[in-house]
């Protein structure tokens, strides 16, 4: 049972990761993203994530300097975006986002989504930032079991991380399988399914028998199936709510009613069969 906030798991590179962590996708860059991960980092949260293509590293990194937490005892998370892969262009795209953050070290770097002809050259470069020492642990986002079999046929490091789309619409139960197999951690994002579970009898049922919100449901499941879980919001009162999760944990049999609620419904893009 994952039972504090910053609890963390021990990737394959004996990297500690934390289970639970502030994700700023649609954080509008400025005083919004500032405000957003400042609050979480007062409210204790030591996971950020963002990425290039949110385009609010720059706040990112200013309200890692203000909360005055020194940026080692965070991780922080970002990843190169679907027209910067290449090699050369990776190695690019990652000096960008450092200067950007303003870390000389950065705690896990991901390939955003699968793009076909480049994403082994991906990760070639990110490998040679790894093992010289600029990243703590790569990873990988959106990829399904045959994206990393071929990367797996000619990487030399095995993705210590997959950041997928996972909430109880969306179980992924394939995928975690072949994650745990590999050693790869796997990370949801959109765990709350954009709120499509939030009036399910199901949710709202588990949410009257331990006193919590539905989101907060949502996001416990996620921990309980053994998922980093990564939540967004710009107000501090929920950035606090969506952490209070560390005082129960939900029994086996709420756990597989919450995953028979299965559809293989995405919320996002299919990893398939995306144009961007």
């Amino acid at each position: 049972m994952t039972t504090s906030l910053n609890a963390t798991v021990k990737l394959n590179n004996g990297v500690e990761m934390p289970w639970f962590g502030l994700g700023v996708w649609q954080v509008k860059d400025g005083d919004e993203a500032k405000d957003s991960v400042k609050a979480a980092i007062k409210a204790g949260y030591i996971g950020i994530d963002t990425a290039a293509a949110y385009k609010n590293e720059q706040s990112v990194g200013e309200a890692i300097r203000e909360s005055g937490v020194n940026p080692s005892d965070l991780f922080i998370t970002s990843k190169v975006w679907n027209g910067d892969q290449g090699y050369e262009e990776t190695l690019a795209a990652f000096d960008a986002t450092m200067e950007k953050l303003g870390l000389d070290v950065l705690d896990l770097y991901l390939i955003h989504w699968p793009v076909k002809g480049k994403y082994k050259d991906t990760w070639r470069a990110m490998e040679k930032l790894y093992k010289d020492g600029r990243i703590r642990a790569i990873g990988v986002s959106n990829f399904q079991p045959h994206h990393l079999d071929d990367l797996l046929a000619d990487a030399e490091v095995v993705p210590a991380v997959n950041q997928v789309e996972f909430h109880p619409l969306l179980t992924q139960a394939e995928l975690l399988d072949y994650c745990a197999k590999k050693g790869i951690q796997v990370e949801a994002w959109s765990p709350l399914a954009r709120g499509l579970l939030f009036e399910n009898e199901v949710v709202t049922g588990l949410g009257e028998k331990y006193g919590k919100s539905p989101a907060q449901i949502l996001l416990r499941w996620v921990l309980d199936k053994g998922v980093v879980v990564l939540t967004r919001s710009v107000k501090e009162s929920r950035i606090v709510e969506n952490a209070d999760l560390f005082d129960f944990t939900l029994t086996p049999e709420d756990v597989s009613a919450l995953e028979a609620l299965n559809k293989n419904e995405r919320t996002g893009p299919d990893p398939d069969n995306f144009n961007f």
